[in-house]
């Protein structure tokens, strides 16, 4: 004889949900109700299936990013009591339709098997739950109980040695026979925070013309090198503000009148705290030009080419773009408004202070130049930087020439996995709780 006819009931707990570390959120609450499906009668010997459906995650889907459908994928800890006691292990399928931000989680039902080894009643009580989402990049969101639950079920064992459709002996072995199940399984990735890949970028090969000085360092012949300069970026994110600051250097070629720029990051200064997917972050910056000149010149970078591993530096791709002059004179060039889109998300870094200048060029006005207009084959940002660009009046910078800054420890980049690459954002978009408790502040 087989297991009787299945039981179910639903219990509903507090429960708190611990997002990805490297998102920096808090802990956040909410409720959870599961309906533990299990048969109603068995023997010992047999091995039982036992089903968790999650009824209601403490949670919904954040306002940020749309979840495809097939990416999340559940696991869970059924605490086995009574007449036998261990800890079973549930695992959902990774199957869900495509949930829209802001909208209410939809998981899979979990299931288990459990070997019965002692004769009495045995209940099953839900508790700790894992969601792993897998894309953009995988993130895990961590649930806990926060009061005691309730048994959702309960099998009435019957049989000794559970070998015969014998009665109802009691006894037996010890109690706290084996069960199938363990430790939750779900790993702990943490949802991925990140800079765009490996640097590809390269200065563009420059033309001959006349060569202009250049406060920034000579790059001899038509190539100009510019001096590496402390940026401080205030960032937004759709998570919040955040500020970093970056060691960043200009450099240029002279191309028939106009110059090519590279815009070069300081070294990576920390390291990727999750595994990140190729082609998943782009960035792009607006360079402010001042002096004898005026407007921004748009430069941008490839995304990143291969994945980058979990503790594999992050580095800043060189930025590239073309620069046509619009007045003549001695104009300046100042890192201005960084923007980095990953993985349907965008941050925006402003420099939250004056910035020093990077270079100084000699430019000849150039046919539909920067100076009220577009900024070359690259285009422009407009009004995208902050401050008034050049820390100089009339090119000369301040303090006498460019700052000799060029930090050998480049800094602290610290924020850099928020400003180029919102994969953090996924680790917080895991899970936004629905409260059972008023919680302090915004989501």
């Amino acid at each position: 004889m087989g297991a009787g006819t299945a039981r179910a009931a639903e219990v509903s707990y507090a429960t708190e949900c611990l997002p990805p570390p490297i998102s920096g959120l808090p802990p956040v609450e909410g409720t959870t109700t599961v309906d533990v499906q299990a048969p109603a009668t068995a023997k010992v010997g047999d091995e039982v299936e036992v089903v968790w459906k999650t009824v209601q995650a403490a949670s919904k889907n954040p306002p940020i990013l749309d979840l495809e459908e097939n990416t999340v994928l559940p696991t869970g800890t059924i605490t086995v009591g009574g007449a036998q006691t261990g800890e079973l292990a549930m695992e959902g399928p990774r199957e869900n339709p495509a949930i829209p931000k802001d909208s209410p989680m939809k998981l899979s039902d979990m299931k288990g098997k459990l070997k019965l080894t002692q004769a009495g009643e045995v209940t099953l009580t839900p508790g700790a739950y894992n969601i792993n989402v897998s894309k953009p990049l995988s993130t895990d969101t961590k649930c806990s109980a926060k009061e005691a639950v309730k048994a959702a079920a309960t099998i009435k064992v019957t049989g000794s040695g559970g070998t015969t459709t014998g009665g109802s002996t009691t006894g037996g072995n010890t109690t706290g026979g084996n069960t199938t199940g363990g430790n939750t399984t779900g790993g702990n990735t943490t949802g991925g925070n990140t800079t765009g890949g490996n640097p590809t970028g390269g200065n563009t090969t420059g033309g001959n013309t006349t060569g202009g000085n250049t406060t920034g360092g000579g790059g001899g012949g038509d190539s100009y090198t510019g001096k590496e300069v402390q940026v401080a970026y205030a960032c937004k994110t759709p998570i919040g503000d955040k500020n970093a600051t970056s060691p960043v250097q200009i450099n240029a070629v002279k191309k028939s009148g106009s110059f090519d720029l590279t815009v070069k990051f300081g070294k990576s200064v920390m390291d990727s705290p999750a595994d990140i997917p190729a082609d998943s972050v782009k960035p792009s910056m607006a360079v402010k030009v001042g002096g004898a000149d005026k407007g921004t010149v748009a430069v941008a970078g490839p995304t990143n080419k291969g994945p980058i591993k979990s503790g594999d530096p992050i580095e800043i791709p060189d930025l590239t773009g073309t620069y046509k002059p619009g007045a003549s004179g001695k104009s300046a060039l100042t890192p201005g408004v960084l923007t980095v889109k990953a993985l349907g998300t965008t941050t925006t870094c402003t420099p939250a202070k004056d910035t020093q200048v990077s270079l100084e060029l000699d430019t000849t006005a150039q046919p539909g130049g920067t100076s009220g207009g577009d900024s070359g084959s690259s285009g422009t940002s407009g009004s995208g930087t902050s401050g008034s660009g050049t820390t100089s009046g009339g090119g000369a910078s301040t303090s006498g020439g460019l700052a000799e800054t060029g930090a050998s420890d480049h800094g602290g980049l610290k924020a850099l996995g928020l400003v180029a690459g919102t994969a953090i954002l996924l680790g917080a978009a895991v899970f936004t709780l629905t409260p059972w408790r008023k919680l302090r502040g915004t989501r």
